[in-house]
């Protein structure tokens, strides 16, 4: 009796995947159109997390259409790494980095008022905020994978 409460009440490995899959998709298709449709050239450290983003679209396609829980393995490092760029993005965006380490000196800049979303999110902050969700999902699949 217990055990069927359990698994109703938490989503199974497979939605999980579908649910990091689905981030990264969203993410990557709003990367493009922000780039090729409004035509808003990406930093260097956009086009790194781009670099991590775009490729976990494939790699967590991959692991939904082949139910392969073990995705996770690869998806992971990919996704840290993500992860750890949109945070020193995310420290450039305010302030908490020195100006004197700062790798966006030349080229577009995503301080920019019209780099936000509703007026106040910046995307460095989407991408940190994707990146965690996708982080999350994968040790969820891990945990509920192994049981």
């Amino acid at each position: 009796m217990m055990e069927t409460e359990t698994n109703t009440r938490f989503p199974s490995p497979w939605s999980l995947l579908l649910m990091a899959w689905g981030i990264a998709l969203v993410s990557t298709l709003a990367a493009l159109f922000i780039g090729e449709v409004m035509g808003k050239t990406p930093c260097v450290l956009c086009w790194f997390q781009r670099a991590f983003m775009f490729p976990l679209v494939v790699i967590l396609a991959v692991g939904c259409y082949t139910s392969d829980f073990g995705v996770w393995r690869y998806a992971l490092p990919v996704t840290v790494v993500g992860w750890l760029i949109a945070l020193y993005h995310s420290l450039l965006y305010f302030g908490a980095i020195p100006e004197s380490i700062k790798p966006c000196g030349a080229g577009p800049s995503c301080s920019s008022a019209d780099m936000t979303i509703f007026g106040s999110v910046p995307l460095p902050q989407l991408s940190l905020v994707a990146f965690t969700l996708i982080a999350v999902l994968l040790v969820l699949i891990r945990r509920r994978s192994s049981l």
